[in-house]
């Protein structure tokens, strides 16, 4: 211990500060052939799925949907409740006729039956749109 120099003890000071240190937790990332595709420029890959304790719902299924520039989804009815969230880049939504933006971070739902939803990637960076499926 007394053969330590002020800069070993700053080096370590240093490298342990970096273990205390929070780091942003980076979104996935995905190969262009990655999961099935949904439509041109548009790729769908399966997360995982569980059994489900919420009463209304028997099982969950995470998936996310990643969207190329300029490439859109059609118009769909929800064919189950979900909820969603952009975890890169952003979207321009129409969900029953009303259209609205949804950025890095954002969280919508749309319901089973009653929601109809139409996506497009007009920015210049890949999009990735999460779902939790909430299977009855």
């Amino acid at each position: 211990m007394e053969n330590m120099d002020r800069r070993l003890v700053l080096g370590l000071g240093l490298a342990a500060s970096t273990l205390v240190l929070p780091t942003a937790a980076a979104a996935q990332t995905y190969g262009p052939d990655e999961g099935k595709e949904l439509a041109p420029g548009v790729r769908q890959v399966d997360l995982g799925e569980g059994e489900s304790i919420l009463p209304a719902y028997k099982m969950l299924k995470l998936r996310d949907i990643v969207i190329q520039p300029g490439a859109k989804t059609p118009d769909n009815v929800m064919k189950n409740d979900m909820l969603c969230h952009m975890t890169e880049g952003e979207l321009a939504v129409v969900q029953n006729g009303k259209g609205f933006t949804v950025k890095k971070g954002g969280v919508w739902a749309c319901a089973k039956g009653i929601t109809t939803e139409g996506t497009q990637n007009k920015g210049s960076a890949v999009a990735i749109m999460r779902i939790i499926d909430l299977m009855t």
